[in-house]
């Protein structure tokens, strides 16, 4: 299992658009992919799951990925978030 935080750049936080792309991203794993922002746990597989934990920009989510192809997912999460989510 590894984890890493990262901080929301775009400016309209994980609206449906960004949110939809970070969940294709995801997809492409076959590990458990989540992250966890304030109490709230949410499947990055999930479009609705995404959406429902309400991240906004500059807010800190903390990516976990668990599987056998976890660090890649990681990796590849966090420049997805970082480059702005197609924003």
């Amino acid at each position: 299992m590894v984890s890493q935080k990262v901080v929301i750049k775009n400016p309209t936080g994980l609206h449906l658009r960004p949110a939809g792309i970070l969940c294709k991203e995801a997809m492409q794993f076959k590990s458990l992919i989540t992250f966890s922002y304030r109490e709230n746990t949410a499947n990055a597989k999930s479009v609705l799951s995404v959406l429902g934990a309400c991240v906004k920009c500059g807010d800190e989510i903390e990516f976990v990925c668990d599987g056998i192809d976890e660090a890649e997912a990681l990796e590849k999460l966090v420049q997805v978030v970082e480059n702005g989510l197609g924003e």
